[in-house]
């Protein structure tokens, strides 16, 4: 993306290895560990005070863990030479001067990371407020403020990308522009880090998911792999004679209201041709399977997970 910045290190891995914060006697990140693949986007969740932004700073060599190790491409971030050119973060909207514009805001940050005017300009276009760049950032919405954030932290061109909650403060239209903009970076191979609490918004963005409580980690893979087993809603005229057919045909259902079962298969096309061999109508039919909402509600509120730190700072 833009012309003006060089190649950067060959699309480098995040690996966090038994990751440790105390603060006294209160534990922020508890032996944390995990992979950041290239070209996937991976989301971040976890509750209030779960140890979500300890553990961003911690890998971005903003704060010193008290055991373990962060490393981005195999090796600690205060160890790459240009940062700036390897790593792009956005921890927070409010990294600015108030009285500065957008675009000098970006010309500072494009000084300390060596890249030219041209590239600010680039980049200003690039998340959609070119029209703002002239204003104080002081008076920017809060999307406005995330997107100028999504700016600075690409002005290097980076091949990793590390963002807190970057869809705060975003309308319909900017959460589906953010949505298109991480997947276009994604395609080319970055590797790229979301912490969010949205979680709808999270399951149509994201590859892989990783979920923490209490600063230990609860669940990660592939957003695929996270949904369960895969299962169709079946709302017919005689679900009993449905379910009697379905069972002769292999497919174990269990009821699901009045007029509805629940199919133990995602396969629809079997269940319209087993529904029309049976001279049964059908008035509902769709897959389905735990949306990431119920999983995340599932994994964080079980009695081992149960959140101790709520109310302390993430």
């Amino acid at each position: 993306m833009g012309g003006t910045v060089p190649s950067q290190p060959d699309r480098p891995q995040i690996v966090v290895d038994r990751l440790t914060k105390r603060f006294g006697g209160f534990t922020a990140v508890d032996d944390l560990s995990f992979t950041v693949d290239p070209g996937r986007i991976t989301g971040f969740l976890g509750p209030n005070g779960a140890g979500k932004t300890t553990t961003l700073r911690m890998l971005l060599g903003l704060i010193r863990p008290t055991s373990g190790t962060a490393t981005i491409g195999g090796v600690p971030y205060a160890a790459i030479a240009q940062p700036q050119r390897v790593v792009g973060s956005a921890l927070e909207a409010t990294g600015f001067h108030p009285g500065r514009s957008g675009r000098n805001h970006l010309r500072v940050l494009a000084d300390t990371a060596g890249v030219t005017s041209r590239r600010v300009d680039e980049m200003l276009d690039l998340v959609g407020i070119p029209a703002a760049a002239n204003k104080r950032a002081g008076g920017y919405s809060m999307g406005m403020r995330q997107r100028l954030g999504l700016a600075a932290a690409m002005l290097g061109d980076p091949q990793v990308l590390i963002l807190d909650e970057p869809a705060n403060g975003l309308d319909p239209e900017g959460i589906r522009w953010l949505r298109g903009f991480l997947r276009h970076l994604s395609s080319e191979g970055r590797t790229i880090l979301v912490s969010s609490h949205m979680l709808q918004e999270v399951e149509q963005t994201v590859d892989d998911v990783l979920i923490i409580a209490n600063g230990s980690l609860v669940k990660q893979g592939p957003m695929s792999d996270l949904h369960g087993e895969a299962t169709s809603l079946v709302r017919s005229s005689d679900p009993a004679r449905l379910a009697a057919a379905l069972q002769e045909a292999g497919v174990a259902s269990s009821p699901a209201g009045e007029d509805a079962l629940t199919a133990l298969t995602g396969d629809l096309r079997r269940i319209g041709d087993v529904a029309l061999t049976a001279h049964v109508a059908l008035y509902e039919l769709r897959a389905q399977g735990a949306d990431l909402e119920q999983l995340f509600f599932e994994l964080t509120e079980s009695p081992e997970n149960a959140n101790r730190n709520l109310g302390e700072a993430s």
